[in-house]
């Protein structure tokens, strides 16, 4: 071996070795998180010690995960005192208008990925749970994740759909209604119904009161693998809701929108629509493992699959419109 093939093989096993290692920059982030140290630091330079007292850990122990903190350019460090930067005073803080508090599943999603060998040896996952038997912490701060993603992004998904012909929108478990108050923005008479959990709906109204919409987007409390989805609806949109389904589950639910629609009307289903290879995008094939560590049958789908089931349903002029965001519009009309 030569000395330059020698170097590529210690660079691609350093390449291996730092993959194998990134769960700790992880770690070490929602374990902050997790005891809302940056909350505990607000706005001003602390000891290690001080910001100890201030969240009941122990002092030691406390300032080497500071320092951790300080190596990642989370938080800074001058003269022994620690601080928060601007990014993490803006984000991360509670009470600040930015404060992403989201973050906190990714803290709940830790444990179910932590069963992710066993999950593939045995082909489900061994933790899953129905959103409706969720803690009220774990409910509020999923919805609160996927509220912050969905701000951000409605409105430039919302700007791709034609609503020239649309009145009435049913979102289906639209969650913190992000979606449905993006189209209400986007054309001011529409009407927007939200369906979903009873222990989701309170947590949607209080999005919706927050944003003044109440007026504008209505709530109904119900089941999708159990309940009518109601009729008279001109656009009906999936939105991050395939994916936590089986292809037979997904199939009755398309059936189910499709029978909702009035006649002309469009389903528009949003997601990770994956390649044939499964592969792309990349982002969707390792979704597809966050479904099997924490769903009972979810995965991420094929174009030709989501395609199928909506000819099963009678839709037609079925196409498929890529986002900026790595996701798929899959729209099809009754």
């Amino acid at each position: 071996m030569d000395v330059n093939s020698a170097r590529k093989d210690i660079i691609l096993g350093n390449q291996i070795t730092e993959l194998a290692l990134a769960f700790q920059g992880s770690r070490i982030l929602l374990s902050a998180i997790e005891l809302d140290l940056f909350t505990a630091m607000g706005d001003v330079e602390r000891s290690g010690g001080e910001v100890a007292m201030t969240l009941g850990t122990e002092s030691r122990a406390t300032d080497r995960l500071l320092n951790a903190l300080c190596t990642l350019g989370i938080v800074k460090k001058k003269k022994g005192r620690f601080s928060n930067t601007p990014l993490t005073l803006r984000f991360l803080v509670k009470g600040k208008p930015e404060y992403m508090a989201g973050l906190m599943h990714y803290v709940h999603l830790w444990d179910s990925w932590n069963t992710l060998t066993q999950a593939v040896r045995e082909g489900r996952s061994v933790v899953a749970r129905p959103i409706n038997e969720r803690s009220d912490n774990w409910l509020r701060s999923f919805i609160a994740a996927m509220h912050e993603r969905a701000r951000r992004h409605a409105p430039s998904v919302v700007a791709m759909i034609d609503l020239s012909r649309v009145s009435r929108i049913l979102d289906v478990g639209g969650g913190s209604s992000a979606y449905a108050m993006a189209f209400i923005r986007a054309k001011g008479d529409l009407r927007a119904t939200v369906f979903d959990l009873p222990n989701v709906i309170p947590i949607t109204q209080k999005y919706i009161a927050e944003e003044g919409l109440s007026d504008k987007v209505e709530t109904v409390v119900g089941d999708y693998h159990t309940d009518d989805l109601g009729k008279g609806f001109d656009l009906l949109f999936l939105s991050a809701i395939i994916h936590i389904n089986s292809p037979e589950q997904n199939q009755t639910l398309i059936d189910k929108a499709c029978r909702a629609l009035n006649p002309g009307g469009k389903l528009i289903v949003q997601d990770f629509i994956m390649d044939e290879d499964r592969t792309t995008p990349a982002f969707g094939a390792l979704f597809a493992l966050n479904m099997l560590v924490g769903t009972e049958a979810g995965d991420t789908y094929t174009e030709r699959e989501v395609r199928t089931w909506m000819e099963g349903a009678g839709l037609s002029n079925i196409h498929r419109k890529d986002t900026e965001i790595g996701t798929a519009l899959m729209i099809g009309e009754k």
